[in-house]
């Protein structure tokens, strides 16, 4: 085997986090985070916003802000005052509503942690989630007819007690959906059984995806503190035609699905 723990044998891969992202050391890779950073990304981007990911709030992000002349997004509570929306945010459904601004940096411990990984390793890197999924198989399928390698990089979220890892099934589904849009494309047979079965799992809860993305753990999560809107937002399956991908640190429209790399 060429890379057993990277998938190597394989042309399409599918892994967890940052780690599970410098392991799989693609030619393109997905950042999937589904129910924040890829759909708020995603809906930025398909409102003009050039995205600028950074890991952590605090003074570090407003200096980085303030370097890119740019904004820098609050929290989710932050944003919301008196039920009206104040400023952009980590919320798609927020992002949906606020006023755009040209250049955003958008602080996400998970899904920006995972894009820098690939970045740093040589992939291109694009975000997917359920609202494009179609269009990033789209994007994707002649770089893999061209003889390239592609990764889907689930983030899942962190357990709070040792922040470890912990597989987040929104993140599983939307990595399976880009996927699953690449075995519609007759890409099936280059998949590892980890991006295979995660097609599978996605085409087994397709006709209830809303109902599961509000039920899972995260869903839950974002209900009780009261943005339940945010699981409408990312379960909106192949509402967007936008691929955003990573260039000079920011991510903005990928261009022409299938465009050289």
């Amino acid at each position: 085997m060429d890379d057993l723990f990277g998938q190597g044998d394989f042309a399409v891969r599918m892994d967890w986090g940052p780690t599970g992202a410098r392991a799989t050391r693609s030619d393109l890779a997905v950042v999937v985070d589904v129910l924040s950073f890829s759909t708020s990304v995603c809906v930025a981007v398909e409102r003009g916003m050039r995205i600028y990911p950074y890991p952590w709030r605090g003074p570090q992000a407003q200096a980085y802000a303030e370097e890119r002349g740019a904004v820098l997004a609050v929290g989710r509570l932050e944003a919301v005052r008196d039920g009206q929306v104040r400023a952009p945010s980590l919320s798609p459904a927020g992002l949906l509503e606020c006023p755009p601004v040209d250049r955003l940096v958008l602080p996400s411990p998970n899904g920006s942690t995972i894009a820098a990984a690939l970045d740093e390793v040589g992939a291109r890197v694009a975000v997917g989630c359920l609202r494009n999924a179609r269009a990033v198989a789209a994007w994707l399928a002649p770089q893999l007819e061209a003889g390239r390698s592609v990764a889907v990089i689930a983030a899942g979220e962190r357990w709070s007690a040792d922040d470890s890892l912990r597989p987040a099934v929104e993140d599983h589904l939307g990595a399976g959906a880009v996927l699953s849009g690449l075995v519609a494309l007759g890409h099936g047979h280059r998949m590892s059984p980890e991006a295979r079965l995660a097609a599978d799992l996605f085409e087994a809860a397709r006709g209830r995806l809303r109902d599961v993305l509000a039920n899972c753990v995260g869903g839950l999560e974002l209900a009780d503190k009261g943005f339940g809107a945010d699981v409408d937002v990312a379960a909106a399956l192949d509402s967007s035609g936008t691929v955003p991908v990573l260039v000079d640190g920011a991510f903005g429209p990928g261009g022409v699905p299938g465009a050289a790399v």
